[in-house]
């Protein structure tokens, strides 16, 4: 079963940022925009946190900044295109020069077959429960207890974009770790998973799955 949703994406070729400031255009985009919708930054006029799935997510990718919107936070990032004159990231401005803007109706579901994809950055599949658990694991039940958690990941994204599988339909997957890093993580250091991943699911491009995807953690791509 497959189902469509609008998802824009947003890039500034000319401006190269390291992965970390991912967060910081968040909170700049969150700021001088945020009369316009909570799905900027994630937050209630009255304060509250809005708790379901991003549908505007904060990406460096190769070094690029981009934006991602989903479904309203599609909409909402192409009625915002042409008022993104700076981009302003700790002490420095950036002045926008050139932006790219991509609409699409992207296609996610099950398929009836399998489908690689690369992690663009690193995937934050564990917090301080599962952790231990982990540790104590060999690499082959790692791999099992990763595509176990990678899996409620693609149900929480289905989930946020309003799509519930039938009785009887499973996600598939499984995980291909290269390498485990250390990241900067809410002013902790969190154990971040750089790989791929084979699974069932139709994904879009550079949506993010599992911890902290607004602030461009986890994001995906089809491999090659």
């Amino acid at each position: 079963m497959t189902h469509t949703l609008p998802l824009a994406t947003i890039t500034f070729p000319e401006i190269r940022l390291p992965q970390r400031a991912a967060a910081q255009l968040r909170g700049y985009f969150g700021t001088i925009f945020r009369q316009h919708s909570p799905l900027l930054h994630n937050h209630y006029d009255d304060g509250r946190t809005r708790y379901a799935y991003p549908l505007v997510q904060y990406k460096v990718i190769a070094g690029m900044p981009m934006l991602v919107g989903l479904m309203d936070g599609a909409k909402l990032l192409t009625d915002l295109f042409f008022q993104m004159k700076t981009l302003q990231i700790s002490d420095r401005e950036y002045p926008v020069m050139e932006r790219d803007i991509a609409f699409k109706n992207a296609t996610v579901g099950v398929g009836e077959g399998l489908y690689d994809y690369q992690f663009r950055t690193l995937w934050m599949p564990l917090n301080q429960q599962n952790y231990p658990e982990y540790l104590q694991k060999d690499a082959e039940a790692r791999r099992a207890m990763l595509g176990r958690i990678l899996t409620g990941n693609i149900l929480s994204f289905f989930k946020g974009i309003g799509l519930f599988l039938p009785e009887g339909v499973r996600i598939l997957s499984s995980v291909r770790p290269q390498e485990e890093r250390l990241t900067g993580f809410k002013d902790q250091l969190m154990t971040g998973i750089a790989g791929g991943f084979t699974t069932n699911a139709l994904l879009p491009d550079f949506i993010g799955l599992g911890k902290s995807v607004a602030r461009g953690y986890g994001a995906l791509d089809k491999s090659a």
